[in-house]
This record gives C-alpha cells, structure tokens and sequence, in this order.
C-alpha cells in the first residue's frame, strides 16, 4: 500500500453538478490547494467560459443521465485536449459515449461500487469480490490493508442449483397461492376419480376420459349403476371443480394482469437457501444482482415499485423481484430471510436503508447486513447506537475514482476498507486515497436529492 502522493503545484479544474458526488470532488480537490470552477447547471456560455482557461481536467458529475451526455458533448465540441470524467448510470449510453468520445472516461458509481457491495454479501472476510474472466477475483479485508487475491469458489457447488430446485412451485403472493391451490384441487380430482374407477374395473383410458368429464363437471360418461356411493362422491367432486377452477382462473388472470416479477418454474423463481437479498433495484442495486449472478451466488431483488424501469430490466435478465417493501417483516419472512447469506440494504435514501436494517436484525439477528450509505447524518448517529451491518460509501468510492482519473492515476477500481478508501491501479496496486467532507464546498448550498 502507498500513500498518495500530493500534488505538485496548483492546478485548476472544472467540476459540474450540484450532487453529493460533485461536491465531495470539489471540496477534496479545494483541500489539495487546487482552483476549483464548480458549476452547477452552466450554460453554454458559462461552459465555454470555463473550458477557455484550460483547466487540468473536467468533471461532469449529474444523477441525469441525458444532462451529462449533453455537458460531455458540449465539452469535447469546445476542445478534445483537456481531460474529462464524466458520470453516466445507463451501460448503453455510456458505451456509446465512450465510442463517441474515446478521449473521455466514462464511467458509472453503480457498477464502480458493485464489487465492493459484493464482497461482503458474499464472505464476511471480503472488501470486494468481482468475475474476472473465468475466475473470481477478490479483495481481502486482511488486518489495516485489503490484500487483493483470488478467491475460489465454494466447494459445494450443488447448494445454489438445489436452492433453485427448492423453489420451483413456490407461491410467492395471494395470487399465486389461489392459482396453486385450484390447480391442485381439480389435479387431487382428476386422479382420485381416474384411481376409483381404475379399482372399478374401467380400463385405463375409459377411467381418464370419465375422470376428465368430471373435473369438467359434465358428469361422467357412464356412471357405474352398482356404485351409488361413487355416484355422490362423483357430484361432490363436480360441485368442488366448480369452485377449483374459479380459483385457478382468478390466479392466472392476476398473473396476466400484475407485472411477472417472479416466476413459479425457472431461474427466476425465489430461492429458499444461501441467497442474497438485495433490497432497493435502483442503478446499483441491479448492478449489485448481476455481480452476484455471475458469481453464481443465487439473488432475489425487493422493490417497491413493481413498474419501475430497472424492474423491468431485472426482469429481462432473469432476476427475480419481490413487489414490496424492504422493511416490512412479512416480505422478509417470504424471502427466507434467516436462510440468506445477506441482506443488502442499496436504495437511495440512507433512512430507508436504515430502517430495512433495523427490521433484517429484527427478524434474524444472525444475518449479515450491508449497507449502501452516502453521508447521511442519521448513518454515523445510528451506528453509534447498534451495529448495522457493513457500510459502503457510494459517494466516497465514486469521488476517489473520479479524483484518481482526474490525476492522471489509470485507476481500475476503488476499495472500502476500515472507514478508509482505496485506489487500485495496475502499477501501484491498492493507494489509501483521503478525501474531504462534501461541507469543504462552498459553492452548491442546495444539493439535490440522490
């Protein structure tokens, strides 16, 4: 591990945007005596101003994907010498900006962040754990310093496909379980009928086609005359399928209407054992789903918008989504909390993570909780009072990665380690990398919201 080194005379920047992110960019670039421009939604004019002095490198930092894409596009129109960083969530539009720009550096907080979220899902011992071609390559969470390494992976490699197995033809939801219960209904009819007269002497064939009429409640072909109890069961039987198949139709039409989330056979069906919940699938929670994915640890996703876009996105990938909400104890309990590997807590208010903590601890005090945080106030305030699980700064890892690149350091991605954050670079490996507080900028008073 190296310190990093201070710079070596003044330079200037440009940092645009009024999010956390920015302004923990500016006040650490401030503290190491450089000139910071920090515009907060400059136009052209303004923009152009700033880019005639020649700052050292330009950061856009928005939470809006198309804003960012328009500064970025603004900036290399202007000039294509000067470094720039620019901060854009949707993978797409990133690569496509990238091929447009190959000058800029690109990159995204949510999939920055991902492995660093990973890590502890996954091993206590982790600070980060990512696929790397073939393999799994890990970041240990050893003594003062992560010690980077391969991490092989577990060798019981049956117990996420029995995980799987175990929960095919699970309900998941009042929907699902009345479609279940009349499926099973007229199928307990159908063979118990067929089984009845088989005992009657029917051949086999006349047995399910009479079986079949039944079930159908159109009576069966020819009752046997010597088998009145037969005879009543049968009208019983005929009377219940009324009822079955309502249920079963009622199940599989609120499956038609409501948003699939879920599926009842497949690979997105909810797992029962060893299993990640990831509550919140914004940008880094899907981010976060599909890092697990390709280690092959088994993923469910819990979001209170079933019509929210990364939904649908999750879905598309074969990620399971629970439709609800990360704090309420029943959800928890669906999902097999105490069976989970982890929790992991990634919305974008630091209070609701909160309380999803505080309830995961409620409902099963042995599993491991991580938590996504920025520099919420209430974060540092509830930690004193009980131990929430590990937090991951996504500001801090995403600032260190953008000040890094802003240096010129070729910065391959960033690790949280014992309230200290980590640069790792192909040359110098894992560098401690200080930052300051977002209030050392004076310039955005008004921050919106993440």
């Amino acid at each position: 591990m190296k310190e990093s080194p201070a710079p070596n005379g003044t330079r200037s920047f440009v940092v645009i945007g009024e999010t956390n992110l920015a302004r923990r960019v500016c006040a650490s670039l401030r503290e190491g005596r450089h000139a910071v421009q920090h515009l907060a939604h400059p136009g052209d004019e303004d923009l152009r101003a700033a880019v005639s002095t020649g700052p050292a490198g330009i950061a856009v930092l928005l939470h809006e994907d198309a804003a960012a894409l328009r500064y970025a596009l603004a900036v290399a129109h202007m000039t294509t010498r000067i470094p720039t960083v620019v901060t854009i969530f949707d993978r797409t539009m990133a690569d496509e900006l990238l091929r447009l720009l190959p000058h800029c550096d690109v990159t995204s907080p949510a999939e920055l962040v991902a492995p660093a979220l990973a890590g502890p899902c996954v091993d206590a011992e982790l600070a980060a754990l990512h696929r790397h071609g073939p393999r799994a390559r890990a970041v240990w969470a050893a003594g003062t310093v992560p010690v980077t390494g391969w991490w092989q992976p577990e060798r019981i490699r049956w117990r996420p496909r029995l995980s799987r197995l175990t929960g095919q033809l699970r309900p998941h939801d009042a929907g699902t379980r009345i479609m279940l219960a009349g499926m099973t209904g007229m199928l307990a009819a159908l063979l118990g009928d067929w089984a009845w007269l088989l005992t009657l002497g029917h051949h086999g064939a006349e047995a399910f086609f009479d079986a079949a009429r039944v079930v159908a409640t159109v009576g069966p072909a020819a009752a046997p005359a010597d088998s009145t109890v037969y005879q009543v069961v049968s009208s019983v039987v005929m009377l219940s399928t009324v009822v079955f198949s309502a249920m079963f139709t009622a199940g599989v039409v609120d499956r038609m209407l409501s948003p699939r989330l879920v599926d009842l056979i497949g690979p997105r069906t909810v797992p029962r054992s060893g299993h990640v919940i990831v509550v919140g699938m914004g940008q880094v929670g899907l981010r976060l789903c599909g890092e697990l994915r390709r280690l092959g640890v088994p993923v469910v996703g819990v979001e209170r918008d079933p019509h929210a876009p990364n939904v649908r996105l999750a879905r598309s990938l074969g990620i399971p989504v629970m439709a609800g909400h990360g704090g309420d104890r029943a959800v928890l309990e669906r999902l097999h909390l105490d069976r989970a590997r982890a929790l992991a807590a990634v919305g974008s208010d630091d209070l609701d993570n909160i309380a999803v903590a505080i309830t995961a601890h409620g409902v099963s005090p042995g599993t491991r909780i991580v938590l996504r945080a920025g520099e919420h106030e209430a974060i540092a305030e509830t930690r004193s009072l009980l131990p929430l699980g590990t937090i991951r700064d996504v500001t801090s890892l995403a600032a260190a990665y953008v000040l890094a690149r802003l240096s010129g350091k070729p910065a391959t991605g960033v690790v949280a380690h014992r309230h200290g954050t980590f640069v790792e670079s192909p040359e110098e490996g894992l560098t401690a990398w200080p930052l300051a507080a977002r209030e050392g900028c004076s310039h955005i008073d008004v921050v919106a919201s993440a």
